[in-house]
């Protein structure tokens, strides 16, 4: 992913709110499992860390996108947005 669509993602996610949270027990498989499932409905996915999780935001991030398939377009405090196009007619087009 170039900067330029990092850039044109990160414009997109500042209007959509978390739909979901990683809390202290971290990331457990029906977290990967539950967020998998969302990405059959948005290609973009804002997630929250919530406070009494020990772990980094960025570590659970990259974690979180290695197991879903996804990218991680960024991690600011305790959030951080996942992008994952659809296989078939992508709602999202990124520029060049």
């Amino acid at each position: 992913m170039t900067s330029k669509q990092r850039a044109y993602l990160k414009g997109l996610a500042m209007n959509i709110d978390p739909v979901f949270q990683i809390g202290k027990s971290s990331v457990t498989p029906e977290n990967i499992e539950a967020i998998g499932e969302v990405f059959n409905t948005r290609e973009l996915v804002k997630i929250a860390v919530l406070k009494n999780c020990l772990d980094d935001p960025k570590e659970i991030a990259n974690v979180v996108a290695e197991r879903t398939r996804s990218q991680v377009v960024q991690v600011i405090g305790k959030k951080f947005v996942l992008y994952k196009p659809f296989k078939e007619n992508p709602k999202i087009v990124l520029p060049k």
